[in-house]
C-alpha cells in the first residue's frame, strides 16, 4: 500500500501524475489519498496529518510519499526513513519525522540519483 500526502491540492495534474508513475512502474499497487490539501508549504501541518493517520490505521510495510516543502526545486535533499513498520520518502525538512518516531526510527537514507 503507498499513502500520499502533499500540498499539490486538485486543481492542477500533479496527484495524477504521482499516481501514473506509481503504477507505470507497480500496476498492482494500492494507492491510498491522505490529503493533497495541505496548506501550501505548512510543513507543520503536513508532519501532523501524516503522524495522526500513520498507525493504526495503515498496515505494516505501507510505503509514505510525503511532499510538502517550501524549498522545492533547491538544494534540499530527499530522504527514505525506514521505520519498524513502514517506509517513508519525501524532503529532509521535518515533514517525515514526527510520524516516523511513532512507529520507532530504523534507519534514514538519503536518496540519490
Amino acid at each position: 500500500m503507498i499513502g500520499l500526502l502533499s500540498d499539490f491540492g486538485l486543481r492542477d495534474p500533479y496527484v495524477a501524475e504521482m499516481k501514473a508513475v506509481i503504477l507505470s512502474i507497480c500496476a498492482d499497487a494500492q494507492i491510498i489519498d491522505i490529503s493533497h490539501e495541505v496548506k501550501k508549504f505548512n510543513v507543520r501541518m503536513g508532519a501532523f496529518i501524516l503522524a495522526s493517520v500513520i498507525m493504526p490505521y495503515f498496515p505494516d510495510d505501507t510505503i509514505y510519499v510525503a511532499v510538502v516543502d517550501p524549498g522545492v526545486g533547491t538544494e534540499r535533499r530527499s530522504i527514505v526513513v525506514e521505520t519498524k513498520r513502514s517506509l517513508l520518502v519525501g524532503p529532509d525538512n521535518g515533514l517525515l519525522m514526527s510520524a516516523a518516531r511513532k512507529e520507532g526510527v530504523s534507519h534514514v537514507y538519503v536518496i540519490t540519483n
